[in-house]
């Protein structure tokens, strides 16, 4: 082996896929997988094999970007045909897990009228039996809960479909990913390994720790006609690393969407890690060389591709001591347990939280508070804002709680007092209910229905809401996905006219009028609080002793003031 260490270069992109496409939380659950795949990718791969010009006009076309159309020209088609047919013969007990899942639900809706579901066990097929069971909710409406953990365990999750696509990235813009699956081309490397391989930890930890070329051919398994490629992701130049953060304030990092750095000298705290790549184009950005060289908690809010990114994650494993995820409802097929999903890609520290609950930190606290909204109204438990509490200073992530009620702040407040900072997403428009979770559905929606129910969070009206309940002293409005790097999560595209524009910007005047440090956040940004000695929140809340937390002083945005 060759004693010349060398760095992996910080544009080195390594893209997680399910069956050629773009793996996201939902593609790692053994129940909902199978949905996807039988009602989505399939779908939309027939659909342009038999009408390519419509995929074609309709990707020209930017206000159908995000729709269910594929991202190729006709020199695709049979790469395409070879893909469906690759999809039907290893998926093909994927596929019979979702048909018995669809076919049985319009049996079970059917049948389950009020009288005991025993009868009904009977006509589940075997493809299921043991894995579901039948249920009622107190009026009576039927529901299946999925035994999640066991099917882990089941040969209905299949790790071979699992695959890393490595190439290097110079550009921000990136073809929308999750209605194209990504096909072989020679500028990149494949590797048929799964998310779970220990091997991609140690290759990661090159980007900060040299090591000869040949280790990281090794630990991945890299074949001779890969090579040359390979050694291209590799430099001898040491990369710029920050300092450790030694303060004794805390820094906020904003490192673009919903991703919040939070450090003390004792702790740091990295919030729905969506991260860029660092190259020469494009907006500044903090990106992964920014980073702690130990992450003591990752928090995640909700499992929706642009707050739980398997490809930022991945990145992020080997460096992680805990990661923190909502508790689960258990078992409802669109409320997938994002702790499983966690731990069968290789996480070994993964914590659910639930509401109210708190968890000890150097120097504070974690609160979980109760997230409302953004889902279409499905009853979806896996979501959660922070409250976070470093050295008497006061942080509430709410990435994109829609305030439906404002009874919530109000009573939060009255637990827990006024707070320092919030952030908050604004994106009010929203997707409708189908655009994510329509391949879970198993009975069909109206149109109407599905365009009232969407995936949106609070305008101005419900944001101020929130203000006058919380009385935060700045207020950050992020999670806007209009970081050029993330349009190929979020398909969004905003102008002036935008209603989330105009929404954001009529909130951010009103804090401002009201003598509020307020902006919407765009690309990077730095807040300094001063650390409050004399008010120990974290101390205070974990006595019990019932006394409501003043959460202190205003500190100036951008620098410390006492």
């Amino acid at each position: 082996m060759s004693s010349k260490k060398v760095y992996l270069k910080q544009n080195v992109m390594v893209e997680p896929l399910f069956n050629r496409w773009y793996a996201w939380p939902n593609l790692i659950a053994p129940a909902t997988a199978p949905m996807y795949v039988a009602f989505s990718h399939l779908a939309i791969m027939e659909s342009f094999v038999t009408s390519p010009q419509i995929h074609i006009s309709a990707t020209k076309n930017p206000s159908m970007r995000g729709g269910p159309f594929m991202d190729f020209d006709l020199s695709k088609i049979d790469a395409v045909k070879a893909l469906i047919e690759k999809t039907k013969r290893e998926q093909s007990q994927s596929l019979e897990f979702a048909y018995a899942i669809k076919n049985f639900s319009e049996l079970f809706l059917a049948e389950a009228t009020g009288g005991s579901l025993e009868p009904l066990y009977i006509k589940i097929p075997d493809i299921l039996k043991g894995y579901i069971e039948l249920t009622y909710d107190l009026n009576t409406n039927p529901s299946i809960r999925v035994i999640e953990g066991l099917l882990y365990k089941s040969p209905n999750y299949s790790k071979s479909s699992q695959s890393v696509a490595i190439s290097l990235t110079d550009k921000d813009e990136r073809p929308f990913v999750f209605s194209t699956p990504k096909l072989e081309n020679e500028d990149e490397i494949n590797l048929n390994i799964t998310f779970d391989n220990e091997g991609l930890d140690e290759f990661f930890k090159i980007m900060y720790q040299p090591q000869p070329v040949e280790y990281a051919e090794e630990v991945l398994g890299i074949l001779p006609d890969q090579r040359e490629l390979f050694r291209s992701f590799f430099t001898d130049e040491e990369p710029e690393f920050l300092p450790p953060y030694n303060e004794d304030n805390i820094r906020i990092r904003y490192f673009g969407h919903a991703c919040i750095l939070i450090e003390s000298k004792h702790v740091n705290i990295l919030c729905d890690p969506v991260i860029s790549y660092r190259y020469e184009n494009g907006i500044y950005r903090y990106s992964y060389s920014d980073l702690p060289d130990k992450i003591d908690y990752i928090l995640l809010t909700h499992n929706h591709q642009d707050h739980v990114m398997l490809e930022s994650l991945k990145k992020l494993r080997h460096k992680t001591a805990q990661i923190i995820v909502p508790k689960n409802n258990g078992g409802g097929l669109e409320d997938p347990s994002l702790r499983l999903i966690l731990e069968a890609i290789g996480f070994r520290n993964v914590r659910e939280i639930d509401e109210l609950e708190t968890i000890a930190i150097p120097g504070g606290t974690i609160l979980g508070v109760p997230f409302f909204g953004e889902h279409g109204d499905l009853s979806i438990r896996s979501k959660i804002s922070y409250l976070i509490n470093v050295l008497g200073r006061s942080i509430m992530c709410a990435a994109d709680s829609k305030n439906i009620e404002p009874k919530l702040y109000q009573h939060i407040n009255h637990l827990y007092g006024d707070i320092d900072v919030l952030y908050l997403g604004m994106e009010c428009d929203g997707a409708p209910l189908s655009w994510l979770y329509g391949p879970l559905l198993t009975r069909p929606i109206s149109r109407k229905m599905d365009q009232s129910r969407r995936l949106d969070g609070s305008d101005c009206e419900r944001g101020i809401d929130i203000v006058n309940s919380l009385n935060p002293k700045e207020v950050y409005v992020y999670a806007m996905g209009q970081e050029p790097w993330l349009d190929y999560l979020t398909s969004i595209k905003y102008t002036d006219e935008s209603r989330p524009i105009i929404e954001s910007n009529k909130l951010v005047e009103a804090c401002r009028a009201r003598g509020i440090i307020s902006e919407r956040l765009y690309g990077h940004k730095d807040t300094y609080l001063k650390a409050n000695a004399t008010n120990n929140y974290g101390a205070k809340y974990a006595s019990k002793n019932g006394a409501r937390p003043c959460f202190g002083e205003r500190v100036a945005q951008g620098g410390v003031r006492s």
